[in-house]
């Protein structure tokens, strides 16, 4: 899970929510769906696999549910909670899947796009098991029980980037032993890395899982002496 910039909704749901008697079901989603994934980078805004702006492809996640808090149909139209989820393994055993598929109603009492939550501080992943996690007690237990980001098929996807990244720094040995003489170039190769990884802005898609990769890379430049 990484932090999500909101920008700008498209017009023409501004436009929509203006409408006499307009709601979620009668909205054109097109302009919705391209810009969620946009801002998202591509990125599932849980799990962090790869999404492609296709209504067919994705779904528009409402992080406070539709049915839950549909005490406030406005809110189903509010920008700062849409988001935009992958499929979750839809159609699937409830065991195997996740994201807003397994969420369905429940409760996520953090979002990643609200810069108050920042859900990057609260999460860490396993290097050796590829698991999500979170010092945040409450918050751990929601990462698996309202999102079920530990089923296997992440856990893998999560682990096979991170040993690709990991086999790919065997060719560079200079990264994993760095010495009193050079750890200054060092620690400037690592965040050349750290840069690749998230991106030199906020636009143009991330790599898929990415999240695992650039925490494996802050904890080994928090060990280089500055």
């Amino acid at each position: 899970m990484r932090n999500i910039v909101k920008r700008t909704e498209p017009a023409s749901l501004t436009q929509h929510r203006l409408t006499p008697h307009s709601d979620y079901e009668n909205y054109r989603k097109d302009a919705l769906v391209e810009a969620l994934v946009a801002e998202q980078r591509g990125l599932c805004c849980y799990c962090l696999q790869a999404i492609k702006a296709d209504g067919d492809k994705m779904k528009i996640e409402h992080w406070h549910s539709q049915d839950r808090y549909k005490d406030d149909p406005d809110e189903r139209l509010l920008y700062w909670n849409l988001l935009a989820a992958c499929k979750g393994n839809e159609g699937q055993p409830q065991a195997d899947q996740h994201c807003d598929t397994f969420k369905g109603e429940k409760d996520l009492s953090r979002n990643p796009a609200n810069p108050l939550h920042n859900v990057e501080a609260l999460v860490h992943y396993l290097s050796a098991s590829g698991r999500i996690a979170s010092s945040n007690p409450e918050f751990d237990a929601e990462l698996n029980d309202v999102l079920n980001l530990n089923v296997a098929y992440l856990r893998n996807s999560r682990l096979g980037e991170l040993r690709a990244f990991q086999k790919m720094l065997d060719k560079r040995p200079v990264l994993l032993s760095p010495s009193r003489a050079n750890r200054r170039k060092v620690r400037q190769m690592w965040q050349t890395l750290l840069a690749e990884w998230e991106g030199d802005s906020n636009y143009g898609n991330l790599r898929p899982f990415c999240g695992v990769i650039i925490y494996w890379i802050k904890k080994k430049l928090a060990r280089i002496p500055s």
